[in-house]
């Protein structure tokens, strides 16, 4: 990692916003960011927020969802969390908290703003970005993202063949909870997967 992205991960890593001077509600709990930023990773997972599982171990996709998301690229865990091939950055650092029904709330709405973009331009390398679930999709497609992430998802070709700027795809989340959706759209599997796991081979 070069001395100024250095520097910025440094900050991340510091940040209290969420807590000292949220937007609505303050963090219910003492921050923890994790992020994974690269000086020569060519991919980029843009994920959500960690979790309660990820929240206590620092480590992006620590999880269940973390098992599912390696197997839809082909990588073992030695792969996935090696910073030099593979760069992980949420639309939220820290574990937002679980709503009503125990599932986790959105990513916090200061990450993205403070650090996401200044974040990205000491990244110029990455050329492959993997939008996993409609927040992300919604700021890296910005006002071509679809209604909804079924629409994104489904769109996936055109989206991943847009000309100029880095290559995305569109993925639901990992998150098991997403069984159903995977079941009901079977073309997931058999059409994007195969085109998401050589351009993941291309690069490593």
């Amino acid at each position: 990692m070069n001395a100024e992205l250095a520097r910025l991960t440094a900050s991340i890593r510091a940040c209290r916003i969420c807590r000292d001077s949220p937007l609505g509600r303050p963090l219910p709990h003492e921050p923890r960011p994790v992020v994974v930023p690269s000086s020569t990773a060519r991919i980029l997972i843009a994920g959500q927020a960690p979790g309660t599982r990820v929240h206590a171990s620092g480590m992006p996709f620590d999880d269940r969802s973390g098992d599912r998301l390696r197997d839809w690229m082909g990588v073992d865990r030695e792969t996935f969390y090696d910073a030099g091939r593979i760069a992980i950055v949420p639309m939220g650092f820290c574990f937002p908290g679980l709503d009503a029904k125990g599932g986790d709330l959105p990513p916090r709405r200061e990450c993205a703003p403070a650090w996401r973009r200044p974040l990205l331009e000491l990244m110029p390398q990455v050329d492959l970005v993997l939008a996993i679930g409609l927040y992300a999709q919604r700021w890296h497609l910005g006002p071509s993202a679809g209604t909804g992430l079924t629409v994104n998802v489904q769109g996936w070709r055109a989206i991943f063949e847009r000309p100029g700027g880095r290559r995305i795809l569109p993925l639901p989340h990992p998150s098991w909870r997403n069984t159903a959706w995977l079941k009901r759209n079977p073309w997931f599997e058999a059409e994007l997967l195969p085109v998401l796991r050589g351009e993941i081979a291309q690069r490593l």
